[in-house]
């Protein structure tokens, strides 16, 4: 039976499964923004207080887990995360960055959502940012990169790209990351059962 489906991440799929067991999804800690509902994607802010007892309850959680390649986004609230966490030598992947929300950059829901009543970044976009389809192939190109790995991969990274790369990794289009709900330094696991591809775990959170 004849079954559509993404051709990138097929490629992918069928290519190296086996050799990454799990993919794990770690989310950053608590900022301003974060706090406030402030969509925050290029802008360049640290953690809070919280934040950082966030990211290092998360090294303790994680106790040294040994991962065959750690990737973070360049911004500094995820490389903050990880290196509280104890991943000081994670590589930098670009393409781990957050959703580029455009002219809602710094805005919540509610104040959009003024102007432009029941509108969702998932069915509606952003002006002058990036689309879903976009987010979704950087996703693609991170889970591309993690799939050759020996054994368990970390990403530490931020909300929208990562419920983004979830979709992904299971064949749904991008918009379905509005399905999987994602708290500040919130652990999720993505694997397999048998060769399909599932979530192991998800959004266990570690927050204060």
């Amino acid at each position: 039976m004849c079954r559509a489906k993404s051709p990138r991440i097929d490629t992918a799929r069928f290519a190296t499964i086996a050799l990454m067991r799990e993919l794990w999804l770690i989310r950053h800690g608590e900022t301003e923004w974060s706090r406030s509902g402030a969509h925050t994607g290029r802008t360049d802010i640290p953690l809070t207080a919280a934040g950082r007892n966030d990211a290092a309850a998360l090294g303790r959680y994680l106790e040294a887990r040994p991962f065959d390649l750690v990737l973070v986004s360049p911004l500094q609230r995820a490389r903050e995360t990880c290196r509280l966490a104890g991943y000081q030598n994670a590589l930098v992947e670009p393409d781990l960055r957050e959703w580029d929300y455009g002219d809602y950059e710094g805005r919540t829901t509610p104040q959009i959502q003024a102007e432009h009543p029941a509108w969702s970044l998932w069915t509606d976009g952003v002006p002058n940012g990036e689309t879903a389809a976009q987010v979704a192939a950087r996703a693609e190109r991170v889970i591309a990169r993690a799939l050759p790995a020996a054994g368990d991969v970390a990403l530490f990274s931020h909300g929208h790209i990562l419920r983004v790369l979830a979709a992904r990794w299971l064949g749904l289009p991008p918009q379905d990351g509005s399905l999987f709900a994602l708290g500040t330094a919130a652990v999720s696991t993505l694997g397999y059962e048998h060769e399909t591809r599932v979530i192991t775990r998800w959004n266990l959170s570690l927050s204060a």
